[in-house]
């Protein structure tokens, strides 16, 4: 089993999820199984009890589970089928690990943070990990993991802690860390600036995670030289340094990631040492995405994209 582990860093909102679920999507695309888990470090049970206006839209499972709304992307994005387990809040761990402790399975043990509660989220990770999501028996090949809000926050130290216990386990050629972080401009100097992404890859670093693959959001395209400022700063090769500017429609992101998919794959190829890259179906994605935004002629391809057989793949597409 291998594991990705998407992070995110500077302020929160950045897109984590969409992330998350494109990694998923271009792994797909390569003829592997795919599962995802999202942790959420709240107290909460789960997002059934909590206000929209807190948390956003409730997302109900086909297992009746209330989780966060980024799993429904991911069942859209990846096309699995996933329960309440796939979603891990602080409550939960916490809950499992006091259940626990009354019974007894401690033997008289001093219950702590550390070892308790973060072999508890280990545990977790791995159980759920192999379990089926596509309809099939088999277990998948990689395990996306979104970790919610942002590096420093004092609500995630213990999963923070866990991931890179985990990451130590189960070792660097199954382990991928991709962080998602902000290159904000200041309209004053109308300058990129990469010290909020240090920081946060360095309060990362740290913490005992260091960043595999860095996904950098901006209102504009990265100039060459911030790239390769981030790349000497933050210890990342400029070649895993991914821009994921602003778009003016949402639905345009699955075309700014076109030319990023093609770069994320090399990493992940390179990362992980796949033998089973079916990479005619990843062009055959990239192909589906740029007809999916033209006009109602292509209704019918969109309804059987078995029709894509044949197609050849754009030359250029532009937002």
């Amino acid at each position: 089993m291998k594991y990705v582990l998407v992070t995110g860093g500077v302020v929160s909102g950045l897109g984590k999820g969409v992330t998350a679920s494109s990694v998923g999507v271009v792994l797909k695309s390569c003829g592997l199984r795919v599962t995802s888990i999202k942790i959420d470090p709240y107290l909460n049970i789960d997002a059934g009890t909590m206000s929209p206006l807190e948390h956003g839209e409730v997302f109900v499972l086909d297992d009746g589970g209330e989780v966060d709304l980024d799993l429904g992307n991911y069942e859209r994005f990846l096309d699995i089928k996933l329960t309440r387990d796939n979603n891990i809040t602080t409550g939960k761990i916490y809950q499992s690990v006091i259940d626990k402790e009354r019974r007894g399975d401690y033997l008289g043990k001093t219950v702590q943070v550390v070892p308790h509660i973060t072999d508890e989220i280990q545990e977790w990770i791995e159980r759920v990990a192999m379990n089926p999501v596509d309809g099939t028996e088999e277990p998948a090949d990689v395990c996306v993991i979104e970790l919610g809000g942002t590096i420093g926050d004092i609500e995630s130290m213990p999963f923070i802690e866990a991931l890179g216990q985990f990451s130590y386990r189960v070792g660097p050629g199954n382990f991928c860390l991709v962080h998602v972080s902000l290159v904000p401009v200041l309209n004053v100097v109308g300058e990129q600036k990469t010290k909020p992404t240090q920081h946060s890859v360095r309060g990362l670093r740290g913490l005992g995670l260091m960043p595999d693959i860095l996904a950098c959001r901006s209102t504009q395209p990265l100039e060459e030289h911030v790239k390769v400022k981030l790349a000497q700063f933050c210890h990342v090769p400029i070649s895993n340094i991914i821009n994921l500017r602003d778009v003016t429609n949402i639905w345009h992101i699955p075309l700014l990631l076109r030319v990023c998919h093609m770069k994320l794959l090399v990493c992940m190829i390179a990362k992980f040492s796949f033998d089973m890259v079916n990479l005619k179906a990843f062009l055959s994605l990239n192909t589906y995405m740029y007809y999916f935004f033209m006009r109602a002629v292509w209704v019918k391809l969109l309804e059987n994209p078995s029709c894509l057989n044949g197609l050849k793949e754009p030359a250029d597409v532009t937002d």
